[in-house]
């Protein structure tokens, strides 16, 4: 029992320490202003990060392969301008977040085939979606915003299961387990991390690569679109600009939950954590009246510490192996 209950905690200790570590963000900001603790506030930090969580998850699957996908605002500006087009025309709720699902797997896919079928590298191919789908959305639009979103759709994510929790909120904790089982417990995980950890062997194993990766980009684009209807619904009103510079707060939630930036390793606990920190010390830095544009200073320290701190992980292990050998 005492050494499964150590193998636990080794299994989970990143995500242990970003627990830990979110736990000491909410305890420093709320000393420096009790406000912090406020139920509204807190439900402000959860509401950021529901969104940025959809994104975040989706990322990690892109991440985990040794990829990256910069195209996940630009997905979700599409999928927002082109639902609430199709919502103002009164088409069932329901229709239009089937439409609108299938919308990001069919983008994500995109970026995909672009990476596996015309050999790019993930960060080129999705640059260069991110600026292209940036124009569909401009394009779909004329630049303008859609306006008067009917309730019936917006209910579809913003009524309250509990007090003060949205459905959206049910919905990313449902996404995360399903994609948490797929990415532990399927041969599609396996194969994920398989490549990610070493491409050419998984390869050489039989195992075809290329669609694994789609699939990979695929769920990616899907959990951008998601997020893109859950802004829609909240606002009621669905921006073209709308996702700009939320690539790089996903990429940074999934960087903290431990996804390791060179691939084959992350899990979907560890973003979601890695999500509410991001939400929390950003809404923090705001309530004690920090200017807003160290936000951005404090989301590139975090990836690049985050990175670093595989780095220095590597090392030990590399320490550890070597003075095991002798």
């Amino acid at each position: 029992m005492p050494s499964e209950f150590t193998n636990t905690i080794k299994r989970y200790s990143r995500e242990l320490t970003i627990f830990v570590v979110l736990l000491l963000i909410i305890a420093v900001f709320s000393v420096q202003n009790p406000m912090y603790l406020d139920l509204d506030n807190l439900l402000d930090i959860l509401e950021q990060a529901s969104i940025n969580g959809f994104l975040a998850i989706g990322v990690t699957f892109a991440i985990i392969t040794s990829g990256i996908d910069l195209s996940v605002g630009s997905v979700m500006a599409v999928s927002i301008v082109a639902c609430g087009q199709l919502a103002v025309l009164n088409l069932p709720p329901p229709v239009v977040l089937v439409l609108g699902l299938l919308l990001g797997i069919v983008l994500g896919s995109l970026n995909g085939l672009l990476i596996t079928k015309m050999k790019l590298q993930p960060f080129i191919a999705t640059l260069g979606t991110n600026s292209i789908l940036r124009g569909v959305a401009y394009l779909i639009t004329g630049g303008w915003p859609v306006l008067n979103i009917p309730r019936p759709f917006r209910n579809l994510f913003q009524i309250e299961m509990l007090p003060n929790i949205r459905l959206y909120t049910v919905y990313l904790i449902l996404a995360a387990i399903v994609l948490a089982f797929i990415l532990k417990k399927t041969s599609i995980g396996t194969y994920i991390y398989a490549i990610g950890s070493n491409e050419e062997a998984t390869r050489l194993s039989g195992i075809n690569v290329d669609r694994y990766k789609i699939i990979a980009y695929a769920i990616c684009g899907l959990m951008a679109a998601v997020a893109g209807m859950v802004m829609l619904a909240k606002l009621g009103t669905g921006e073209p600009t709308a996702g700009q510079g939320y690539e790089l707060n996903a990429i940074a939630a999934a960087a903290i939950g431990g996804a390791s930036l060179a691939g084959g390793k992350g899990s979907i606990l560890g973003t979601v954590l890695g999500a509410l920190t991001l939400s929390a010390l950003k809404i923090g830095l705001v309530v004690i009246g920090m200017d807003t544009f160290y936000q951005y200073i404090a989301t590139g320290l975090i990836i690049v510490v985050a990175a670093y701190f595989e780095v220095i992980q590597a090392k030990i292990s590399h320490f550890l192996s070597r003075r095991a050998q002798k």
